[in-house]
């Protein structure tokens, strides 16, 4: 008894469990396929109208017709592929301008980086325009009741000491469309926002993505500090939550390594004495050469899991 296989669409393959049957291709003139049932118990169509396994159940978007061997699969049922973004419609917007986004943007991060929900969206949420700050690469709405897809996302974070300068982290993009010129556009939106708020300088860390930064102009730099926050007055419902000494104390001085004169001793006892005060220590100078520089295959630099941090920077 034989089954016969009859698609109402045209699709590029039918692909066929090899642990029971070679693959087989179906040309453009090819509507029918007969197929041994004994011989071919599941069946896997791809790839455009996604994976499609026949086992016991039926699956929603295929009709059985009673008490006959056709299937009969419905095109405008199928699934739509959805086309990739249009480099040239990317916006680059904070997220704190768009808390709508918030969900869609911790779960891109945490798609790279897993990490509890709650803590990313509280990391997201002190995103600001005094700094840091949470960049989103939005693509356009697919449609107009949707809302825009979180294509990439950065955050710049001022530096210590050096007020031109920004801290580039969290630089992430979908997985689905890494390889397509994505991460090179949320480089370059960033660096334009950053240029045009006076900015002149962008420091980042890397493990393995050197020659995709070095490609962008980055070269390797020295170790620079972020800060968590800018304000320059810690408020004052936060000072007062320390407490105060009850009383004012006298300062601390240091002991003095001078010699002093030994007091005397009563008469009649024979006390020896003092031992001589220790040699003042010199401070030994320090090695030639200072640390090894990094280069493009080897750094000084770890994090706490040993694996190397390369320090980058470049001028904007």
């Amino acid at each position: 008894m034989q089954v016969a296989l009859i698609l109402s669409t045209t699709p590029a393959q039918l692909t066929l469990d090899p642990a029971c049957q070679p693959e087989v291709t179906l040309r453009s003139n090819l509507a029918k396929l007969i197929l041994d049932p004994t011989h071919q118990p599941d069946l896997t169509l791809s790839p455009r109208l996604a994976e499609l396994t026949l086992g016991s159940a039926c699956h929603p978007e295929m009709t059985l017709s009673p008490g006959s061997t056709e299937l009969t699969l419905d095109p405008a049922r199928q699934p739509e592929e959805t086309p990739a973004p249009n480099l040239a419609e990317l916006t680059l917007e904070p997220v704190h301008c768009r808390p709508e986004l918030l969900d869609a943007c911790a779960d891109l991060i945490n798609e790279q980086w897993p990490r509890s929900r709650t803590s990313r969206l509280h990391s997201l949420g002190q995103s600001s325009d005094a700094f840091p700050l949470c960049l989103m690469l939005l693509s356009p709405r697919p449609t107009p009741e949707a809302a825009p897809i979180v294509v990439g996302h950065a955050r710049l974070s001022r530096v210590l000491d050096q007020p031109q300068s920004l801290l580039v982290e969290t630089v992430v993009v979908a997985r689905a469309l890494r390889g397509r010129g994505f991460g090179r556009r949320l480089m370059e939106g960033l660096e334009a926002f950053a240029q045009a708020r006076g900015f002149r300088r962008l420091h980042l860390t890397t493990h393995d993505q050197l020659h995709f930064y070095a490609h962008l102009g980055y070269q390797l730099g020295e170790p620079v500090q972020g800060l968590v926050f800018t304000s320059r007055r810690l408020p004052a419902t936060l000072l007062n939550a320390f407490p105060r000494a009850p009383f004012p104390r006298p300062p601390c001085k240091a002991p003095s390594l001078t010699a002093q004169a030994a007091p005397r001793a009563p008469k009649g006892s024979s006390l020896p004495p003092p031992p001589p005060l220790p040699e003042p220590l010199t401070t030994l100078p320090p090695p030639p050469g200072g640390p090894p520089p990094q280069s493009l295959l080897e750094t000084q630099y770890q994090d706490l899991r040993r694996r190397p941090i390369f320090w980058m920077e470049k001028d904007i």
